[in-house]
């Protein structure tokens, strides 16, 4: 039996596209808001959604995100919130895959039998958490894996091809290549050396490969969508949510000015690539 993921990814190559992945704080900046603009996404263009689990100390995070994730917790969202939004979310939707991203703590509170039952029954399809190492993957991978949870681990541009083999064990869904180091958003990634990581990465598995970190337009989501799978967005639609908010509040203009650039980016990743024109 597949899960969303791999069907999602089985019908984009059909079509002969890259996915767009679209990342979101959950609660952020209050539940209703993002529960509504995480509803919009597809419609919009997402084809994947990444739900970031807010946490109080998100150590790979950059400043976007991590005050995304403060506001979301000083409004009162936690782990069980997060799962009842994509419950909430499966009641309209029930093809876009849906992906939890954060960090272990959390889930190591709320219990990972518990968890992983929890998320299943919410329409959770897959997982990153990006705190925990292959050497750990007794802790949640395996039993994740076990009850057909996709666990989608980050490779990075210092991941060589010694370390590689590891970091695919058991990794489920798709490969996240983090496009540079550092933190989220810190810089534009290079579509050239994206390229060459990506075919580097396809030597060693034949699970999909998609792309973050640092791509913020749609001629930077096209580049980087046709030299991999597909493009993951986040910190420019949590740039998108704080650019309109006041008082960290929600306004008018808010859910909007995350749609417009989702259905710009969209656009991006959908268009063409010189070699097909």
């Amino acid at each position: 039996m597949t899960t969303r993921i791999e069907d999602r990814f089985a019908s984009l190559k059909a079509e002969g596209r890259p996915a767009l992945v679209t990342f979101l704080m959950a609660g952020d900046p209050d539940g209703e808001t993002a529960f509504e603009i995480m509803a919009a996404l597809p419609a919009a263009g997402s084809d994947l959604i990444e739900l970031g689990m807010p946490f109080s100390d998100p150590m790979a995070d950059g400043p976007a995100i991590q005050k995304a994730g403060l506001r979301a917790l000083n409004g009162g969202e936690t782990l069980r919130k997060t799962l009842a939004t994509v419950a909430r979310f499966r009641q309209g939707d029930q093809k876009t895959p849906i992906i939890l991203m954060g960090y272990f703590n959390p889930i190591y509170v709320y219990g990972v039998d518990a968890f992983v039952a929890a998320a299943l029954e919410a329409g959770v399809d897959g997982l990153i958490v990006v705190d925990l190492p292959p050497e750990m993957d007794d802790e949640l991978c395996l039993p994740a894996l076990a009850k057909g949870l996709n666990f989608i681990r980050l490779a990075t541009p210092t991941t060589d091809d010694k370390r590689l083999p590891a970091v695919l064990a058991n990794t489920s869904g798709f490969v996240y290549y983090v496009s540079i180091t550092g933190i989220t958003g810190a810089a534009a990634p290079d579509a050239g050396k994206v390229g060459a990581a990506v075919a580097r990465i396809k030597r060693h598995t034949d699970l999909p490969v998609c792309v973050g970190f640092g791509v913020r337009t749609p001629e930077q989501a096209h580049a980087i969508g046709h030299a991999a799978d597909g493009v993951v967005v986040g910190s420019a639609l949590i740039g998108a949510i704080e650019a309109t908010l006041e008082d960290d509040r929600a306004t008018p203009g808010t859910k909007e000015a995350v749609l417009d650039l989702v259905r710009a980016l969209a656009s991006g990743v959908r268009a063409p690539s010189l070699a097909e024109a």
